[in-house]
């Protein structure tokens, strides 16, 4: 009730241009995000601050890499991957769900998982 009462009363200090407006504005960022938006091909797996995996997302296998507790196992299908096993107390990393994007950071094991577009790619620091 109260959500239908205020989008009321600010419908009523807004005329139909401005309405338009808005939605234009949504559509260019909406058109904007979806054509600027590239999938990433490679994982780079990092222990302790040094490449040690580099990974093609178009290759569904499963990985296996030494962390600090133990093997952590990684499996890429349909072009993502997830941390399948890993040996911690929360096992927070294996919770994180498929992706190809961002960084997966399982700090026990010290092993960080981020992603690029080229097999070049390199991270700058």
């Amino acid at each position: 009730m109260l959500i239908k009462y205020t989008i009321q009363k600010v419908l009523t200090y807004m005329n139909k241009y401005d309405i338009r407006l808005i939605g234009i504005v949504l559509v260019i960022i909406l058109l904007i995000l979806f054509f600027t938006r590239k999938d990433n091909n490679y994982a780079n797996v990092y222990y302790n601050d040094k490449l040690i995996l580099k990974i093609d997302l178009s290759i569904d296998k499963e990985y296996s890499v030494n962390g600090y507790n133990g093997i952590v196992k990684l499996k890429v299908k349909d072009n993502k991957i997830k941390v399948m096993e890993e040996t911690s107390k929360m096992h927070i990393c294996s919770k994180v769900d498929w992706t190809n994007s961002g960084v997966i950071v399982c700090l026990p094991n010290k092993i960080v998982i981020n992603f690029s577009n080229d097999e070049l790619d390199t991270v700058s620091g």
